[in-house]
């Protein structure tokens, strides 16, 4: 089922499309190629925050359930070389970063659907050379697959025309159990190592093991009061691998990838005002958990990281899933 959700701020519009398969139901819009609304057939409420309008993903909702790129996460001074050649991008985050891709990146844009069924669609997006200072023509795309148990498939395969730098994420927030905040949720991160940030959120150098630390969640516990960090998970090439595990009210999500980490948010900041969510209520600070299998941030000044780069002729797959159990 396509309808239109709403408009554009040139006046195009964005649709809305609805997939369903396993006992779970998704809507997804055009808009950020963003994940609106997740459901269990089981559960009265939706498990991911997000606005019944445009005004709010132009506003305090602008990267909930979005994915955002060409490079997630930040970028350290709003600049970078690539292969010699220095870049300026958009300067978004205090004037001092570039976060999620600068002001017109992929959470930003209107998306088309290229292909819809009934448990799958697949967006499309043409990010042209230079927009927000990245090089390159690069195409996107994102797929997103319920199977028959109900587990979200969501995939991001990425192409470019010249050498660039992509590392997109989904940047859903999850609640689980329809709480105002998170303080009867448990975290498991299964990464052994994180990075350290400074005060603008950019790492500090190399992985720090997390040793029974304050991020230390190898063994379930609460979420915590500070918590915006890149875990470091074991990776094999080309295989999916376990990320996190979030559990309350008799729910689990299971979320696994084959990217190299996962940033976890506990929304400490959120705060949507006017702008109603479902259940037709605000979101205030730690309403929902974001939850980011991504590459590690800031790779083009971390020589030490494994690189994002991409070239021509690559094709670039970002691929993760999120399983849903009933905990007894």
């Amino acid at each position: 089922m396509i309808e239109v959700f709403g408009k554009t701020p040139e006046g195009d519009d964005v649709m809305r499309c609805q997939i369903r398969n396993g006992g779970a139901v998704a809507s997804i819009i055009t808009w950020g190629a963003t994940l609106q609304d997740f459901r269990l057939d089981r559960l009265d409420r939706s498990l991911v925050l997000g606005g019944n309008d445009m005004a709010a993903y132009l506003g305090p909702m602008r990267y909930f359930g979005a994915i955002v790129g060409p490079v997630a996460n930040r970028i350290a001074g709003g600049q970078m070389e690539v292969k010699g050649q220095h870049f300026d991008l958009d300067k978004n985050e205090a004037g001092r970063t570039t976060l999620h891709g600068g002001l017109a990146g992929f959470s930003d844009r209107n998306w088309s659907f290229d292909m819809t069924g009934p448990a799958e669609c697949r967006l499309m997006l043409s990010h042209p050379d230079g927009l927000g200072g990245f090089p390159g023509n690069i195409s996107v795309g994102v797929t997103y697959r319920l199977d028959k148990s109900g587990a979200l498939d969501i995939e991001i395969i990425g192409m470019t025309d010249a050498p660039t730098y992509f590392s997109p994420a989904f940047h859903g927030y999850w609640n689980l159990s329809g709480k105002q905040d998170l303080s009867d949720h448990r975290l498991t991160v299964f990464a052994p190592t994180y990075l350290p940030v400074d005060d603008d959120q950019i790492p500090l150098g190399r992985p720090s093991p997390v040793d029974e630390g304050p991020f230390d969640y190898r063994m379930a516990r609460p979420v915590g009061a500070v918590l915006d960090h890149n875990f470091c998970l074991p990776f094999v090439r080309g295989q999916m691998q376990e990320a996190c595990k979030v559990e309350a009210a008799g729910l689990s999500l299971e979320v696994s990838t084959n990217q190299r980490g996962v940033q976890i948010y506990n929304g400490l900041h959120i705060q949507t005002g006017a702008s109603r969510g479902h259940g037709g209520r605000a979101y205030g600070p730690c309403a929902g958990l974001a939850i980011e299998p991504q590459f590690w941030p800031d790779t083009p000044h971390q020589p030490g990281y494994p690189s994002s780069l991409i070239s021509p002729g690559q094709v670039s797959k970002h691929r993760s899933r999120f399983e849903f159990a009933t905990n007894d």
